[in-house]
């Protein structure tokens, strides 16, 4: 009864996730008076041309480009300092270590659009305001709190006996964290990947603030809202959304993946 039971709940539950992504795809490919008489029902006829229509409206392939370029780089550039920075922090636990662990914990208290207006003043300041190269400067900087804390607590869980060792064998810093912590942190390492893709994939306040609405520089999450008017076609609109989010759900799904034989390694090496 307990096995029939968890099955019941997990279906249940996996059914309950999939009805609004089963809504998004199914409305994609409706007219509006569809949408609205036959919400869950299968398109009576199904219209693909809501995809090309909001592909051409809110030029999405121009916007898709931005979205991943800024999202590549912020990402890049966040592990980048995040992990050393995680290194340093792993190896020592003496009083300096935890103020500056405090000091990152206190980037959690700070709500974004509290920092919007200094961020604004310091794009200007830069002469990067309007620009793509400025979100992919900001994004790290706000995601490093997160990123620092959680691989932090993955790289602590090295044995010191393997550190040992490879000192003994006269690995150096740079060598114990491409060598040793890195593959063993890989699972916290695509989990903050992950984390923050999505993050900065569905970033809208600062993007709209500071990047602006350009069509050169525009990100996707930008360029959605273009396809909203009086006389909104939701099918359409619809349509735009599943092509935003599809990207992203690809990448998840392979570095979720990634994640999963990670974490089967790690479990069969110990």
């Amino acid at each position: 009864m307990r096995k029939l039971l968890a099955t019941v709940l997990s279906w249940s539950y996996a059914l309950l996730l999939a009805a609004p992504l089963y809504y998004l795809v199914v409305s994609a490919l409706k007219s509006n008076i569809e949408i609205f008489t036959r919400p869950f029902a299968l398109p009576a006829q199904w219209l693909w041309e809501n995809f090309g229509t909001a592909w051409r409206t809110a030029d999405l392939g121009r916007a898709l480009l931005n979205s991943v370029l800024v999202s590549v780089v912020a990402i890049v550039v966040t592990l980048v300092l995040a992990v050393p920075a995680a290194y340093a922090l792993a190896r020592q636990n003496n009083r300096l270590a935890r103020v500056i662990t405090g000091t990152f914990s206190a980037g959690f208290l700070i709500p974004p659009f509290a920092a919007l207006i200094p961020t604004v003043v310091l794009a200007i300041e830069m002469g990067l305001f309007g620009t793509r190269e400025f979100q992919m400067l900001f994004l790290p900087a706000s995601a490093l709190p997160l990123s620092v804390l959680l691989l932090t607590q993955f790289m602590r869980t090295v044995p010191p006996a393997l550190v040992e060792s490879a000192a003994l064998d006269g690995a150096g810093h740079w060598r114990l964290l491409t060598s040793v912590f890195v593959p063993i942190a890989r699972p916290g390492v695509v989990s903050v990947t992950i984390l923050q893709l999505l993050t900065f994939w569905n970033e809208y306040l600062f993007s709209l603030t500071i990047t602006g609405t350009a069509p050169d520089v525009r990100t996707v999450q930008v360029a959605l809202p273009t396809l909203v008017s009086d006389a909104t076609n939701l099918g359409v609109l619809a349509a735009g959304t599943v092509l935003a989010v599809l990207p992203v759900y690809v990448a998840y799904s392979i570095m979720n993946r990634r994640m999963q034989e990670a974490l089967t390694a790690g479990a069969v090496k110990g």
